[in-house]
């Protein structure tokens, strides 16, 4: 007969029907070569279907105790040796359980944790906001999450992840919660070196681009040095040039000083000394009773009418009055025709109304760069042909004197030594003077254009 060990062992998922029929089995096994009367063997059947019965269900409990102590083994190591500490705290904040990670991470035994109130490993600047959530888990029911400093017990601190859920005991009289915290100090410290690492990273950008800015402003420094340096250059050649013309309007002053002495020497000096001899030869004669008396003071008034036209001439040339009392274009026409009739060169002026809104500044440069080209004309162009054409164009007067005459290198005239272009330089220096520019051209077969811009004033523009 074969021993009950070396039968399968009892499941535990086996109902009393199953249970009873294998131990009814069994007990046919053991008592099929055991001959007894119906009645023993009944009772005695009973009774070891029971006893059958009794080793299966102890045999069936032995194996959920096993099982249940491998259960509560493994259950115990991972509580323990989790990752993170995981404690139960109850209304007062008493730590009621804890894990060895949780000791661990406070540097003290797990023994000396449970019955402590967990806010005394609180920091004070954490315990305020710690204890309103720690209440709040009881009252709201969904996890509660927050960060908190936690102090160990060695006097050193750590920054920790707290996580509660609320729960209740079996009673239903106490209130308790589970909480899982974790040490987030190097993670908090690598957050915060990546902060670091982002705003270096900002600052290093930021500074590159100050930099790119301090290489274009240096860029922009070094240009305009370079400008300043040309301008200077440039202000020093206008210096020379300004020196030169200064000492040759001195010279042209004094030539004309000495053109007007002389003029004045050898025109109005003799025709007074005409004129006073013929005064003495008169007061002869007529304490003479000499003849011919009439005639010759009539020839003394013709010296002294001839006296007083080249005085009016030299005023004129000074200063016309025309340009004075009856403006710009008259004084032109009168200019121009004298001009002609003295050169024999043929004249025309066309101009528009409008110069004459010019103020008075402006009007007599005009005319006195109008004099200076026909002056150059009449001595150097060998011109017939000089046209004068005045208009008025997008916000300036501009006036145009072209001939027919031959040409000149105008470069050189302009930049050369001498005291031929201080004409042309005085032109130019006049129209600056009153905001104008200046522009003059040349060529073989073409003749010669002189250009005179001058800008309209508000009032001007206004009224034209």
């Amino acid at each position: 007969m074969n021993s009950p060990a070396q039968h399968h062992r009892p499941r535990i998922s086996e109902g009393p029907i199953a249970l009873r029929s294998r131990a009814e089995a069994r007990l046919s096994e053991q008592l099929s070569d055991k001959k007894s009367d119906v009645g023993t063997q009944r009772l005695l059947h009973e009774l070891e279907v029971h006893r059958i019965e009794l080793e299966m269900q102890n045999a069936e409990l032995q194996k959920t105790r096993d099982e249940l102590e491998v259960a509560l083994e493994k259950f115990t190591d991972l509580y323990d040796f989790a990752p993170v500490g995981y404690l139960s705290v109850d209304e007062s904040g008493a730590i009621l359980e804890a894990n060895l990670k949780s000791a661990s991470m406070l540097n003290m035994e797990r023994s000396g944790l449970v019955n402590r109130s967990l806010l005394n490993f609180v920091a004070e600047t954490s315990r305020p906001d710690f204890l309103g959530l720690l209440r709040k888990v009881f009252t709201v029911p969904k996890d509660q999450e927050w960060e908190a400093l936690l102090q160990k017990q060695d006097g050193g601190t750590l920054l920790a992840s707290f996580r509660a859920t609320s729960a209740v005991s079996r009673e239903g009289r106490r209130k308790w919660c589970r909480v899982a915290f974790g040490d987030i100090t190097d993670r908090k410290r690598a957050e915060e070196a990546q902060r670091r690492l982002e705003a270096l990273s900002d600052a290093n950008l930021e500074l590159n681009r100050e930099i790119v800015r301090r290489q274009a402003v240096e860029k922009a420094l070094q240009k305009s040095e370079r400008h300043q340096s040309r301008s200077l250059q440039k202000s020093r050649h206008m210096q020379g040039q300004l020196r030169h013309l200064s000492h040759g309007i001195l010279q042209a002053q004094e030539e004309e000083r000495m053109r007007i002495s002389r003029d004045l020497h050898d025109e109005i000096v003799q025709t007074l000394v005409g004129i006073n001899v013929q005064l003495a030869a008169l007061t002869r004669e007529a304490a003479g009773g000499a003849s011919g008396f009439p005639q010759k003071i009539a020839r003394t008034q013709r010296l002294v009418e001839e006296s007083v036209e080249k005085v009016h001439q030299f005023a004129r040339n000074l200063r016309p009055t025309l340009l004075d009392d009856l403006g710009l274009i008259p004084a032109l026409h009168a200019f121009i025709k004298g001009f002609a009739k003295s050169t024999g060169i043929h004249a025309k002026l066309r101009a528009v109304a409008a110069v004459e809104r010019l103020d008075t500044a402006k009007r007599t440069a005009l005319f006195r760069v109008a004099q200076e080209v026909f002056t150059n004309v009449g001595r150097h162009a060998r011109a017939s042909r000089v046209e004068v054409d005045i208009q008025k164009l997008a916000g300036c007067i501009c006036m145009k004197i072209t001939d027919d005459g031959k040409s000149f290198q105008v470069d050189r005239v302009m930049h050369g030594k001498g005291g031929k272009h201080l004409g042309l330089l005085g032109m130019k220096e006049r129209l600056e003077m009153v905001g104008g520019d200046f522009e003059i051209e040349s060529e073989p077969g073409k003749g010669t254009t002189v250009m005179a811009r001058i800008p309209l004033g508000a009032a001007a523009r206004g009224g034209l």
